[in-house]
């Protein structure tokens, strides 16, 4: 979709926020939205994938994202951010301020049959740890 300055959408206050095109769309997918409320620190999912894309947008605080292959970044109130699915692995969503909670919505589109998220066990991340952004160093 396209929004432009003179089109009734921007005058009725739309504002484009993202515009994604996902490398896939699993075949009778299914979408579900959530709302996500980290508390001031919180360590955030362990590392998983979702079967199928999924957009989100920070609300509140901010978060740290890391997908495989990119290297950590954090993601501020008013900012977007999104992933592919599948097989790539979402190492890092956490709460990045220790001091001020983090809220998150998420859309994402889910294969059928097949479960929203998937821990990734410690044997998978050893056998992909070549495709892990390298990490920070403290310095």
């Amino acid at each position: 979709m396209t929004v432009s300055d003179n089109d009734s959408a921007a005058q009725a206050g739309f504002k484009v926020l993202a515009d994604i095109k996902p490398p896939f769309i699993p075949e009778g997918a299914s979408g579900m939205t959530l709302l996500v409320e980290w508390t001031p620190g919180h360590p955030g999912l362990a590392p998983h994938r979702h079967s199928g894309p999924a957009f989100g947008y920070v609300i509140e605080g901010a978060i740290r994202f890391e997908l495989e292959g990119e290297p950590e970044r954090v993601v501020e109130a008013g900012e977007t951010f999104w992933e592919p699915g599948g097989d790539v692995i979402h190492y890092q969503d956490g709460n990045a301020l220790p001091d001020a909670p983090a809220k998150f919505v998420v859309f994402m589109l889910c294969a059928p049959g097949q479960p929203m998220l998937t821990f990734v066990d410690e044997e998978e991340l050893a056998r992909r740890a070549h495709l892990r952004a390298p990490r920070p160093t403290a310095g």
